[in-house]
């Protein structure tokens, strides 16, 4: 009898925090959540954050607060995120910049991708663009890559920083076409491009969202996407698959993560409650404009893809020899 009666108590006591737990995560969010963006605002990034706010708050009665903490390619506001609370009160907009380039191309970061967050919910992503002047001599990645080893050295590109993703696509292009160019890297992703407008340099790789007005504007030549499939965006520009150039292949991914640790009951309901508002027509329609393509999904299913694009962009690094080290 008093062991059946210890047994009881024992039990009772292990399911207090069991329970408590469950009522908090029922009761969450009690207040504002904080979703903080590595990168300033505007860019692909922003877009992703701006998404989120509008499918969380779809569900949700507290605000979401975008928190821009810039620097260092990513790594500042992505260290900040990895050390907050693990309440579910502060998320990080994750994305292939910061959970997969940065730390291909730098041993210590100062965060572990995999280790450091709590994979919530995939966004989805936009693709980059091979772009040249109007007046460049070549409508094609094939007449482009054969220009480049006809005139050897002579071609300048440029980036949104060192190490940055789109420095190491342009360095895949010319890895794979065996062919040389001179890196002129900028500040920003609108920099690079306005290099490109303006004859300062002869490529670049733009994000789509920047390239389509540009190019329909007849202001940029593109030549090719580096998305899987074409976008719907630029109908009439190949891949770079179709262009003989099956490796150049890269899509600038964002979603949610939390600080590890977040629980699980919480990570569901964020989840969830994203995974709606990503359905949601207006939503879907908005970004439709804007070169997104959506890619909702499990918190399990985001965490695998983070660990596949971390091995792929260490493989993309160690061929191309790019290190911020």
């Amino acid at each position: 009898m008093e062991r059946r009666r210890f047994l009881h108590l024992a039990a009772s006591a292990a399911a207090l925090p069991v329970a408590s737990r469950t009522a908090w995560a029922q009761a969450y969010p009690s207040r504002a959540i904080k979703l903080v963006s590595a990168f300033g605002p505007g860019g692909p990034t922003d877009v992703t954050a701006r998404l989120v706010v509008q499918a969380l708050q779809k569900s949700f009665s507290q605000s979401v607060v975008v928190e821009y903490r810039a620097g260092a390619a990513g790594a500042t506001g992505t260290k900040a995120a990895a050390g907050a609370e693990p309440d579910g009160y502060t998320l990080l907009i994750g994305t292939s910049a910061t959970l997969a380039v940065l730390p291909a191309v730098t041993k210590n970061p100062g965060f572990d991708p995999e280790h450091s967050f709590t994979a919530i919910a995939r966004i989805g992503d936009t693709c980059n663009v091979l772009v040249v002047p109007p007046s460049f001599p070549a409508g094609s990645v094939r007449e482009f890559v054969a220009y480049g080893k006809a005139h050897p050295g002579r071609l300048t590109y440029a980036s949104a920083g060192i190490g940055n993703q789109t420095h190491l696509v342009a360095e895949m292009l010319m890895h794979d076409g065996r062919f040389d160019a001179l890196h002129v890297p900028y500040k920003s992703g609108a920099e690079m491009a306005t290099a490109v407008l303006s004859g300062q340099v002869d490529f670049a790789f733009p994000d789509v969202s920047l390239s389509v007005a540009l190019a329909g504007e007849g202001k940029l030549k593109a030549l090719a996407v580096t998305s899987p499939a074409r976008r719907a965006q630029l109908p009439d520009v190949p891949t770079m698959i179709e262009s003989g150039l099956p490796d150049v292949v890269a899509t600038f991914w964002g979603g949610v993560v939390a600080p590890a640790g977040t629980p699980p009951a919480i990570v569901e309901k964020l989840n969830a409650a994203i995974n709606a508002g990503l359905r949601s027509p207006d939503i879907t329609a908005s970004v439709a404009k804007i070169g997104v393509e959506l890619s909702p999904g499990s918190p399990q299913d985001f965490a695998a893809f983070i660990a596949a694009e971390r091995r792929r962009w260490a493989a993309v690094a160690a061929a191309t020899g790019i290190s911020l080290d």
